[in-house]
């Protein structure tokens, strides 16, 4: 089983970007709490950070045939992209939607997420470990699937 995660713009920031919102553990940390989930789920994991919209549509495409689903955190692009939604839509590969910091609780233009629309699943608020629960959620789902 082979999954795609992605992190959108600034995520490559975390420990320093408003850490008392995102933590302080840095995206290497990120890194590997991914990749550790992956071998104890026994899957093999790809990470993909970009800042750039069009980068994200791209690997969002390449994934098809390539990976069984998607963890994506399209950071600010969760609020304004409707392209990363169609990429999703397009590759129809099942994916979760994962963010560090509770949207609900966060300033009103951060309600609405595009990129979710396509997803089965959001994880949200849980910090670092959201990461390992939406990795969990997707092989549950996709071993259920066969």
């Amino acid at each position: 089983m082979k999954l795609l995660v992605i992190n959108g713009p600034n995520l490559n920031l975390l420990g320093v970007r408003e850490p008392e919102i995102y933590g302080r553990e840095d995206y290497a940390a990120l890194c590997r709490l991914v990749e550790e989930s992956a071998k104890a789920l026994g899957a093999e994991v790809a990470l993909f950070q970009s800042n750039h919209e069009g980068a994200i549509v791209d690997r969002i495409q390449q994934a098809l045939g390539e990976a069984d689903g998607i963890v994506i955190n399209p950071a600010a692009y969760t609020h304004t992209s409707i392209a990363i939604l169609d990429a999703l839509k397009a590759v129809a590969l099942p994916a979760v939607e994962v963010h560090l910091s509770d949207l609900s609780a966060r300033e009103p233009f951060r309600q609405i997420s595009y990129p979710g629309m396509a997803c089965l699943h959001t994880v949200t608020g849980k910090g670092l470990a959201g990461y390992r629960e939406a990795m969990e959620w997707l092989v549950h789902y996709l071993r259920q699937r066969g």
